[in-house]
């Protein structure tokens, strides 16, 4: 029987003690007048950040609020989610990088928009997400990938009006309004859409699970809002890359162009022709190993 609580917010750990520590930190510093819940998902890391953060934070775990899942094999982003999604008791559902900050007053402005009785059909919500340098990171506000959009951003192409048709640059950073996409790093799902939908796919490992959610969710009716009078810092890359040599685990660089494919496959193979798909596939490939020559000289 679920619990009487507010917002299930889960984190998943791999290797970033520091960073998670931060994340959580700023979660339980946050005033907020909605009960919650945290999930720190260790996904089977190889130093010992998950025993130091039990550490760190036994007080919290000894009195529930903050609920350990340690997997013993890592499964990717995704399943670790999914695990803490089955296994939370609240009615919102926030998706937390774990290399995140939560500003003041983010978790109850957001809760706010999302729990008023006029926006019951609201079932994806996602903050303004800032970056180290202050500037945007323009994954939080996108619109869904096809071709065209992905071909003029990936070989960072211009389009004859200049305007970019993927990431939403031409709307306000601190405006509120539906867009199609939001970005992993922050997204407060309602139960109910969870509920209607399923879970996360987890044959995506690490990227991709979030435009195929928000896919998902659009297509069976529900709104996705971009809040922008709400605001987190990402410090995007930083549980990725070695930050001496900014060198990219290939792993990663893999998994990045495989949820491309996957996307693709998924949703648009049969919305195209066998050119069109075929042209993409190869496009995905020759990015692939563009991208994994260039870290190898990368310093």
């Amino acid at each position: 029987m679920r619990e009487n609580l507010d917002l299930s917010i889960i984190i998943v750990n791999y290797n970033t003690f520091k960073l998670t520590k931060e994340t959580i930190d700023s979660c339980l510093a946050e005033p907020t007048h909605y009960t919650y819940e945290i999930f720190l998902v260790d996904n089977q890391s190889t130093d010992d950040s998950l025993e130091k953060l039990e550490k760190y934070f036994e007080k919290e775990i000894s009195r529930g609020i903050i609920k350990v899942i340690a997997n013993s094999h890592n499964d990717g982003f995704a399943k670790a989610n999914n695990l803490a999604i089955e296994k939370s008791k609240a009615e919102y559902v926030l998706l937390l990088n774990s290399d995140t900050l939560i500003k003041e007053g983010t978790i109850d402005k957001c809760m706010d928009y999302m729990t008023k009785a006029t926006n019951a059909d609201i079932g994806a919500l996602g903050c303004k997400v800032s970056l180290a340098d202050g500037s945007l990171d323009k994954a939080c506000k996108r619109s869904f990938p096809n071709p065209a959009n992905s071909f003029y951003k990936l070989f960072n192409v211009k389009t004859s009006s200049g305007k970019d048709d993927y990431n939403l640059d031409d709307l306000d950073d601190n405006g509120v309004y539906e867009i199609d996409c939001l970005v992993g790093a922050f997204m407060l799902v309602r139960r109910t859409t969870i509920d209607d939908i399923g879970l996360l796919d987890d044959t995506f490992f690490m990227y991709g699970e979030d435009i195929d959610w928000c896919y998902r969710i659009k297509q069976a009716g529900w709104r996705i809002v971009y809040f922008g009078e709400a605001e987190i810092i990402h410090y995007k890359g930083a549980s990725s890359e070695n930050q001496e040599t900014k060198k990219r685990n290939p792993k990663i660089i893999y998994e990045f162009y495989r949820a491309m494919y996957i996307f693709y496959k998924k949703h648009y193979t049969k919305k195209y022709n066998i050119f069109v798909n075929i042209a993409v596939y190869i496009g995905i490939a020759l990015l692939l190993v563009v991208n994994l020559v260039k870290n190898v000289f990368r310093h």
